[in-house]
């Protein structure tokens, strides 16, 4: 995903009204006195401007006081909001059709593009490259800089990202917003069916299954792990989020299962 033209065009009217008040205060480009000719430097000179804003933040708190340009207060919320800019060190893992993904430590944003999806302008993933992201209109963009490192990754890391980006998307932990109301939008649980029911009614029909002697020797792990299964399953639907009694149970589905493939070998032993 990308932003709108529209949108692409406001953020750089605010950014680069934003980064020619902090030349003008640090007096990085000698000599700049209109937008028009700071939004005409060299991408050079702009990006020495642009690291020293990063550097003295509190320029952004001078600039929305002052208000040089006379924006409207929705603008001026927008830069404001910018003080949230989270600067670092980036791996691209993969670039899905809503956002693109980017691992930072053990956090996974999706960050959205600005004139092109971020897909389309680096050149493979995971990409590892320093980024600065900025919150825009209740989405996660960058700034227009991605500073790439010459690195590649072996399967083992691949495998590393692959697992924290699946999961932060089974946790819904991916962060698609720096504002906690529009990130939580995306968090509302559905109503959920309510499973215990017929799963104790399974387990009670499950008690029944016992083998005698004289069945096959089969039907007791199986059996078993019926039964574990069932119990497992009702944790799960009770208690999603106890990990604890979950790998318990877990295990008690896994032990059972070891003993089918004991019956199992033993049957193709002769």
């Amino acid at each position: 995903m990308k932003l709108t033209t529209q949108e692409v065009e406001l953020f750089y009217k605010l950014m680069w009204s934003l980064q020619h008040f902090a030349n003008q205060r640090l007096d990085i480009v000698p000599g700049i006195t209109t937008i028009a000719e700071y939004g005409a430097l060299l991408s050079d000179e702009k990006l020495r401007v642009r690291n020293a804003l990063y550097e003295h933040p509190e320029i952004i708190d001078e600039y929305v006081k002052e208000n040089p340009d006379g924006r409207g207060e929705d603008e001026l919320e927008i830069v404001r909001s910018w003080k949230k800019f989270q600067s670092g060190d980036y791996i691209i893992e993969r670039a899905l059709k809503k956002y693109a993904i980017f691992i930072g430590g053990h956090k996974v944003y999706g960050v959205v593009g600005l004139h092109d999806e971020i897909g389309d302008i680096v050149p493979y993933v995971p990409f590892y490259c320093r980024a600065v992201l900025l919150p825009f209109k209740g989405k996660i963009i960058y700034d227009g800089v991605l500073e790439g490192y010459e690195m590649s990754f072996g399967a083992g890391i691949k495998y590393d990202l692959k697992e924290t980006y699946m999961a932060a998307k089974q946790l819904g932990k991916i962060i698609v917003s720096f504002d906690v109301a529009e990130q939580q939008k995306g968090r509302t649980k559905k109503k959920k069916k309510n499973w215990i029911p017929m799963l104790d009614e399974m387990a009670q029909e499950a008690k029944k299954l016992r083998s005698s002697r004289g069945d096959p020797a089969i039907h007791s792990p199986a059996f078993s792990v019926v039964r574990a299964s069932i119990e497992f399953a009702r944790i799960a639907a009770e208690d999603p989020e106890n990990t604890e009694q979950l790998w318990k149970a877990f295990k008690r589905v896994e032990r059972a299962t070891r003993k089918v493939e004991t019956v199992l070998y033993r049957m193709d032993y002769f």
